[in-house]
Formats: C-alpha cells, sequence, structure tokens
C-alpha cells in the first residue's frame, strides 16, 4: 500500500508514526522541530488521514507497508519512532527486520497483547471509542457540531472528542463523514489490540542491535511499572524515560518535552 506523507528537514531519515485515530499531521510541530537535525517522515498509516482504505487492519500488514514505504524513499536504515499503535507498528518492523532499524523509539505503549474483552482501562477506552464514532448518523448532520453533540452522548471527554473531530471530513458536495475507515477499525480493534509473543524470547534471545528508547507519560497507564519486564525480555537494551505532567497523548501535552526527550536520546 502505498501510504501518504510529509518530508521535511535534512540529514538522518527519520520516521514518525502516529498512533490509533491519529495522522501525520498531528506530529507536525513535533516533527518540524526535529527536521532541524532530521530528513524527517510523517506518515499515515493505513486507514488513517489521506493514505488508502483496505479491509485489513493489522501489525503485520502495517509493517509491510512501512517495509514499503522505506523502499520506495531508498531508506536503507530509519530512526523510527512510533506513538501508541504507530509504536506497535515499529516493534514489528523491528522483530522482523532489525537490520533496517537504525534507532527505535517507542511512544507510550507497551509490546504486550491487550485484548477487547479484558477489563484494562485501554480496552474499555478504546472499545468506547470506536463505538461512539460508528454511532453518529451522519445523516442527520448540518455541521461539525453536530458530529460533536453526538459524540458528547457516548464519549463524555471533552479532549477526546476534541481529538476525534479532527477525522471530520467534508465532502465536495457538502456531506460530513469520517476520514478515517471507522468501520474496518472497529472490526479489527482485537488485532490492534495484539502485540509481540513474548513466549518467542527467554533471557539471551531477545532484539539487539540497535538503541531503543521507551517514553512513557507520567499520567498514563499503558507502561506500568509491570510492563519494563516484559519490555526487557523484548528489547534487552531498551532504556525507559518518563514524562510528567503527561498522559497518553504526549506529543499534545508535553510536546516541548517530548522533542527534548528524542533529541537528547539520538
Amino acid at each position: 500500500m502505498e501510504l501518504f506523507y510529509r518530508n521535511f528537514g535534512k540529514g538522518a531519515p527519520l520516521i514518525i508514526v502516529h498512533g490509533l485515530y491519529g495522522a501525520s499531521d498531528n506530529w507536525l510541530s513535533i516533527g518540524k522541530a526535529l527536521a532541524v537535525d532530521f530528513d524527517v517522515y510523517l506518515i499515515d498509516q493505513r486507514n488513517h488521514g489521506q493514505s488508502p482504505h483496505s479491509d485489513t487492519h493489522n501489525y503485520p500488514a502495517m509493517r509491510n507497508d512501512l517495509i514499503m514505504f522505506m523502499d520506495k524513499h531508498d531508506l536503507r536504515k530509519a530512526i523510527l519512532v512510533g506513538h501508541s499503535m504507530g509504536g506497535k507498528t515499529v516493534m514489528f518492523l523491528a522483530e522482523a527486520y532489525p537490520k533496517r532499524v537504525d534507532s527505535m523509539i517507542v511512544i507510550d505503549i507497551a509490546p504486550t497483547t491487550c485484548h477487547p474483552d479484558d477489563q484494562s482501562s485501554q480496552a474499555r477506552t478504546h472499545t468506547e471509542i470506536v463505538n461512539g464514532m460508528l454511532s453518529v448518523d451522519f445523516s442527520q448532520v448540518k455541521n461539525r457540531e453536530d458530529v460533536n453533540e453526538q459524540l458528547a452522548l457516548t464519549i463524555h471527554s471533552r479532549r477526546i472528542r476534541s481529538f476525534l473531530m479532527k477525522n471530520v471530513s467534508r465532502s465536495r458536495e457538502g456531506n460530513y463523514h469520517w476520514k478515517l475507515n471507522a468501520a474496518v477499525i472497529g472490526k479489527e480493534l482485537p488485532s490492534i489490540f495484539e502485540g509481540i509473543d513474548l513466549s518467542k524470547y527467554s533471557p539471551g534471545t531477545g532484539i539487539t542491535g540497535f538503541p531503543v528508547l521507551f517514553i512513557r507519560g507520567g499520567n498514563s497507564d499503558y507502561i506500568t511499572d509491570d510492563c519494563i519486564p516484559d519490555i526487557k525480555q523484548i528489547f534487552p537494551m531498551a532504556e525507559i524515560a518518563t514524562i510528567p505532567q503527561a498522559g497518553h497523548w504526549l506529543h499534545a501535552e508535553q510536546p516541548d518535552l517530548l522533542v527534548k526527550t528524542i533529541r537528547y536520546f539520538l
């Protein structure tokens, strides 16, 4: 699949991969700040932003999309930065193609599996979000505020609704719709919750050969202290950094500190 992308800067290639419901434009300010030192590529993953839609949405497919992107742009190796779902995409790439990774930075996601039928806050939140998006009746929408009002019936967080509203698009005929492929994302949510198979790795068999940094939000529960042994089992050389006063969306809550942390590591 040919992915939509944005590119700016000069230096070593650095690819930023957004998370679920996101797009490349969510990372413009981060990307431009890093473009002072790097050749930055911001991509839209499949079923998101301006990239094509597909009935398939899992990590092997997204990993292959990213490899195809690197091949098309003659990027033998790259610094890979992934947030949330994008973090798992770059981890799956690193597992299958470690020689294509210069450095890897994973932002606020653990490599392990989260199932939609468990009681974790992550699973509940994402299930509620997708159900809320799918419940919007666009035949009753006259303007963007109508979408927000419908979302508010099931999604009470103003911040989450504001983030989701960036995915509302208007056709030339004046009809509103979701830019992302909400139906497929809803169907594929179990695949999105999947992680790297921890049982494949025992002491001394983890993925090495390049520097790894996991960055977590101090107020987020996506990477808890209990996750660190799993991270170290798969990526033995991984470093862990915590950004204070930030939840899951670190790039929106603490952008300057996130850029500083990435730049210092690299």
